[in-house]
Order: C-alpha cells, then sequence, then structure tokens
C-alpha cells in the first residue's frame, strides 16, 4: 500500500562560460518556436546563455532582491518526439509550460532553465538528439544544468533555492536536489518521477543511460515537497508519484496534491493558487 505523505553546493563554481547576457526587446518577430522566448520579453527577464559540458543552456530571470529565496523552473522535455517511433530534430517547446509557470510566479527572484538542446541553434552549437531522447537524465546533462543554476545563487547571502521543475524538469529537480545543500523546497508538477517504470508502462524503449529520480527519492527525504498530479494526466499517472513518495519510506516532509489537469493543460490557470499552498516541514 503505498503511502501519500512522506539538502554540496560546488566549492568553486565549473562553468565554462558564460556566452551572452541580453535584455530583449519588445519588438522581437514573433516565429512558432520564438513563441515561448516573446513570453519572457513581455515580462521583462533576461536572457543568458551558458556553455557547460559541451551544451548551449537557456536561461530567462528576473531578480530583484538577492537576499530572499530564489525560485528555479526546469522545463519540461518539450518536443522531444513526433511520434512514438520519430524523434523530433528540435526539442524547443512550442508551449513551455515551465515557462509559462515561472511567468506567474511573483517572487523576488524567479529563474527558468531550458533543457539541453532546446532553444539552441542548431548551426552555431550541434546537439545530439541522445540528449532529448535516451540520455535526457545522464551524468552529462544533470551536471550541466547543476553548472548552469550555481550562478544564479548568491551563496554568499547563502541564498536559498526553490526548486519547481514540469514534467522531464520534475526528475531533473529531483536530481539536483540530490546533490545540493541550499534546496528549501521542492515542487513537481506532472513529474517523470521514474522513467523506468514509466518507459515500461507506455511499453517504449528503457534509458539505461539516464539516471533515475527514484533512485535518490530516499535521499531528499527531508526536503520539503509538494507533488502535483493531473487527475486528467494519460502521459504520467498518478501511481508515479505515489512509487515515488513510497521510496521515501515515510517522510512526513512530502505530499501529493491531485489537481484537475491534463499532462499539460489546466496548470497555468490554477498555478498561482497552487504556489500559496504550504509546504510540509516548510520554515
Amino acid at each position: 500500500m503505498y503511502k501519500q505523505y512522506k539538502q554540496s553546493i560546488l566549492n568553486k563554481m565549473q562553468l565554462w562560460a558564460i556566452l551572452v547576457t541580453v535584455t530583449l526587446s519588445s519588438c522581437s518577430i514573433v516565429t512558432p518556436n520564438q513563441r515561448p522566448e516573446q513570453l519572457a520579453v513581455n515580462s521583462g527577464m533576461k536572457k543568458t546563455i551558458f556553455l557547460a559540458n559541451g551544451f548551449a543552456l537557456t536561461a530567462y530571470s528576473r531578480t530583484t532582491d538577492k537576499t530572499q529565496p530564489i525560485s528555479i523552473y526546469i522545463e519540461g522535455d518539450g518536443m522531444a518526439w513526433l511520434s512514438r517511433y520519430q524523434l523530433s530534430r528540435d526539442p524547443t517547446p512550442k508551449t513551455a509550460t515551465g515557462l509559462q509557470l515561472a511567468l506567474l510566479d511573483s517572487a523576488e527572484n524567479v529563474v527558468y532553465l531550458a533543457r539541453p538542446c532546446q532553444f539552441n541553434d542548431f548551426d552555431q552549437m550541434p546537439c545530439d538528439s541522445s540528449y532529448w531522447s535516451d540520455q535526457r537524465f545522464s551524468e552529462k546533462v544533470i551536471d550541466a544544468m547543476n553548472q548552469e543554476l550555481d550562478p544564479f545563487v548568491n551563496k554568499e547571502q547563502r541564498q536559498r533555492v526553490n526548486l519547481i521543475g514540469y514534467s522531464g524538469g520534475a526528475a531533473v529537480a529531483v536530481l539536483l536536489a540530490a546533490r545540493r545543500h541550499d534546496i528549501q523546497s521542492l515542487r513537481t508538477i506532472a513529474g517523470n518521477l521514474d522513467h523506468a517504470y514509466l518507459n515500461q508502462h507506455h511499453r517504449v524503449n528503457a534509458m539505461p543511460e539516464s539516471l533515475n529520480a527514484i533512485d535518490v527519492a530516499y535521499k531528499i527525504r527531508d526536503i520539503p515537497q509538494l507533488h502535483f498530479t493531473g487527475t486528467q494526466d494519460k502521459v504520467v499517472p498518478s501511481d508515479i508519484a505515489l512509487r515515488f513518495i513510497d521510496k521515501q519510506s515515510n517522510s512526513h516532509c512530502s505530499t501529493i496534491f491531485k489537481v484537475a489537469a491534463s499532462h499539460q493543460d489546466g496548470w497555468a490557470e490554477q498555478w498561482q493558487q497552487l504556489l500559496k499552498m504550504p509546504v510540509p516541514c516548510a520554515d
């Protein structure tokens, strides 16, 4: 019977290079792939592109008070597949649910992290499709995203981090939380918290070269957590979150909350209210 109630910052930043930091112009031309970026433009977020582990990683940020906690949103898998058997040539999300949710967050400090190869200029920076398929949660990917996160955190102020991951971004959030000591809370939305089980459920290929979030569930059991699942979600069923919580062995700091939503639809409309929900064990 499953149970529903269940934090080293790197000493030196491993970031290879900051390529460019730009404030986006509100007069940008909108193409289908730029639509999520236009949302960030309109909200005054700043775009930063990082190089880490050979990836060009895109982030959007709005920070006003580095003494306050910072909310880090991590995007889902995006347009990884065109069909059950055909990989996409570009995993950039068309609607970018993770970004939509970040833009709805009124916290003083909000950062959105796209996944490797998303919003990527493939002519300037080729990106292998394995990093949005079977290696999407590999050690190389998780380490790169950990490097990308570091510059946004004010270590001198011991700034605390609230991680929010959507879909596959939830797995990334969990894997980051397991290797950091500055995590204040974790929220997952329609989270793929056990890709081995989920891929078996959908009868698709396993991902042996990817780390699995459920394998570090116990390690983060004392971090305050809220796991949101959609009652109409046919991509990531709610028992994934149940299995994850059960692996934490009766942790009282984790809660699952079911939301009237599908895998993509319904989250943005309810997110500001969901953000108000108290996280168990939080100060």
